[in-house]
């Protein structure tokens, strides 16, 4: 028998398929099924996008290999920096990926020894620590509490961890968590990495998802964050384009390189007219991304306004795609999970994120405004019963 590599063994059968399995049991059963489990755009993109999309796809001078991101992709992705966030980028400071999950699955790759640690936020996204148990890494699981507002303690992390950290993982609004960082944290942040030398690593896949007057914070706008600290970005969320894999990571570009290196010998770069499409949507979604900012505060104000009609309060999210709502005690967040999907709603269990996870769920607003109230509603039974 041929085993398979020990790197595998943290990793279990992600959550999803499992959610798959129970969902389409429901479904067999005739159950109505509402799924806010997974955080995949059910918007469309902008049309001058896929337009060009679907333009360039038929220039067949563009099947070559990229190897590279075009100069026109980093030009768009510094002039977006600039005019959103205030923050002035060099063509060098722009790494193009497949995704932002491209980059921080391999990052790990490129910057751990055995042994080394990596501070991850718990709850987290699942690719934060799948990243570092196949890199040979080790975790420190940093707790996210409602109580601290969903930001982490610096000053709990010990000693002995500090020394062997390598990297520190943050995100912001998050995933699961969508919670936002205040300009003092990050700051407070910046001096804890340059003070143990621990790279920062901040996810901004959800940049373009603040709420109620709030304005995006990139980590780079902080000074001397480009000492020590690097930023992810990504089109998935902001314009409906996550089945085209394109995104990147910005930063000082002696930070940057590790990365690009060893995806010098793992890919050859993003399909062109991807590229094109991509650079079109920084130069001119401007609009675009606020209509649907809009879009999504109203959801996020019809749903959590149903629960709250129904009897159940939630946290209301200051950004992102999805709501943390804590459940009532005498389930465990897998239980209530299966009996949401019994009710005809799958939504994902806070223990898939991490243990600080427990107690809570996760529910993205991936559906209308009729079908969030529909499953607002079918939540709230559940909560009532309260076992």
């Amino acid at each position: 028998m041929i085993n398979h590599s020990k790197r595998l063994a943290p990793l279990s059968t992600g959550i999803f398929n499992q959610l798959l399995q129970y969902k389409q049991e429901q479904l067999n059963l005739g159950v109505d099924i509402i799924d806010l489990s997974i955080g995949s755009p059910d918007l469309k993109p902008p049309t001058f996008v896929t337009n060009t999309l679907s333009t360039s796809a038929l220039n067949t001078d563009l099947y070559g290999y990229a190897i590279n991101s075009t100069l026109e992709f980093k030009e768009a992705v510094t002039h977006y920096y600039n005019r959103k966030f205030n923050v002035t980028l060099k063509e060098e400071e722009v790494l193009q990926l497949m995704g932002s999950q491209d980059g921080l699955a391999h990052l790990a790759l490129a910057y751990l020894d055995p042994g080394d640690i990596v501070i991850v936020p718990d709850p987290g996204y699942p690719i934060y620590s799948a990243s570092v148990h196949v890199a040979g890494g080790k975790l420190y699981h940093m707790p996210l509490i409602e109580e601290a507002d969903y930001l982490p303690s610096l000053e709990q992390i010990p000693e002995e961890v500090c020394k062997k950290a390598k990297m520190l993982i943050i995100s912001y609004p998050g995933n699961p968590i969508p919670a936002v960082a205040s300009e003092d944290f990050f700051k407070s942040l910046i001096e804890f990495g340059k003070k143990h030398e621990i790279l920062i690593i901040h996810d901004f896949a959800y940049c373009e998802l603040l709420y109620d007057g709030r304005r995006p914070l990139s980590i780079l706008s902080i000074p001397e964050s480009r000492d020590i600290a690097i930023e992810f970005n990504s089109l998935s969320k902001s314009f409906n384009i996550a089945g085209s894999r394109i995104g990147y990571l910005v930063g000082n570009a002696n930070l940057l390189s590790p990365l690009a290196i060893l995806k010098s010998h793992f890919d050859y770069g993003v399909f062109l007219p991807i590229q094109i499409a991509a650079t079109k949507a920084l130069n001119e979604g401007d609009q675009f991304l606020e209509d649907q900012r809009k879009t999504y505060e109203k959801r996020r104000n019809t749903f959590v306004e149903s629960l709250s009609n129904e009897g159940w309060q939630v946290k209301i999210p200051a950004g992102g795609m999805f709501v943390w709502a804590k459940i009532p005690d005498g389930y465990t967040s897998f239980e209530f999970t299966l009996k949401a999907i019994e009710n005809g709603v799958v939504v994902t269990p806070g223990d898939a994120f991490g243990p600080h996870g427990e107690g809570y769920i996760r529910i993205a607003l991936v559906e209308s405004d009729e079908q969030l109230r529909k499953a607002a509603k079918r939540l709230s039974s559940i909560y009532s019963e309260k076992p």
